[in-house]
């Protein structure tokens, strides 16, 4: 059923829906606020383990798998394009992770990384998540760009699955924003709409990113790869080491990115 409600439009529109979906969940996961001032430590590290372990298997089930695929099916050099691809995607995370000004969530502001600015502690939080997002939301609207490029490789039901995977991850990302902000003092309304702000580049990333390879359906491998190595990064310099920072948790944040993981297989694979 929904498979059936999602091919009645245009692939930039499916990836607009999706990606309305995953900010949604961010929201939901900002919306903690308005129920409790703190959120048990352990449990928001494990839900930061749950949500690498999602990621991780986004990237390769739904991403480096179906790019290298298509690469063979278009003639390309499949290892050569997943490796230009995938390692563009980190570079271009790298590059943007020095100079976007933001602060990751329990750091003090001397820790702040990017361009330093006079920008408040508010701010560079929610810019820290919306890092996150960009590559998140660029991949779900590459995945619905690749289904109308009539791949074999590619189908509807592996772009929902990634879209529904990045948005169960997404959850503990909009509390990681708005939770702190509140335990700080803030009033909960702001505290919710500055943490849900963190999603909102998902949809204009997703749009961009359907619209790019509808118009370059040559470079969709190099997308795909892109993509999944924009989101491992994401995943091995910060959503692990934000989740693994008390060491008393790591054997439970362990098991929640397995858990994330299988997740995200389970996701794939019967829907893809």
């Amino acid at each position: 059923m929904l498979i059936d409600f999602f091919l009645q439009f245009h692939p930039v529109t499916q990836a607009l829906l999706a990606t309305l979906f995953t900010w949604a969940v961010t929201a939901a996961g900002a919306g903690l606020v308005f129920m409790s001032r703190e959120i048990n430590p352990k449990l928001l590290d494990g839900m930061l383990g749950f949500a690498a372990g999602v990621m991780i298997a986004a990237s390769f089930w739904s991403l480096l798998a179906p790019g290298i695929e298509m690469a063979e099916q278009l003639g390309h050099n499949p290892w050569l394009t997943a490796t230009i691809g995938f390692m563009g995607g980190g570079i271009f995370m790298r590059i943007t992770d020095r100079l976007l000004p933001h602060l990751h969530p329990g750091l003090a502001m001397s820790q702040s990384e990017g361009i330093k600015t006079s920008w408040q502690r508010s701010t560079l939080l929610v810019l820290a998540i919306t890092l996150h997002n960009i590559p998140e939301g660029l991949a779900v609207g590459v995945a619905f760009g690749a289904v109308a490029a009539g791949l074999p490789s590619a189908s509807i039901g592996g772009a929902i699955a990634l879209a529904i995977g990045i948005g169960l991850q997404n959850f503990p990302e909009g509390t990681a924003v708005a939770m702190p902000l509140r335990r700080e003092g803030m009033g909960r309304m702001k505290s919710f709409m500055l943490g849900q702000s963190s999603g909102l580049v998902e949809p204009i990333a997703g749009v961009l990113g359907a619209l790019f390879v509808l118009r370059m359906q040559n470079v969709l491998p190099y997308a795909l790869c892109f993509a999944a190595g924009a989101m491992i990064f994401v995943v091995v310099e910060e959503l692990i080491p934000e989740s693994q920072r008390n060491p008393a948790n790591i054997d439970f944040v362990t098991m929640a990115t397995m858990t994330g993981f299988a997740t995200m297989m389970i996701l794939d694979v019967a829907l893809g």
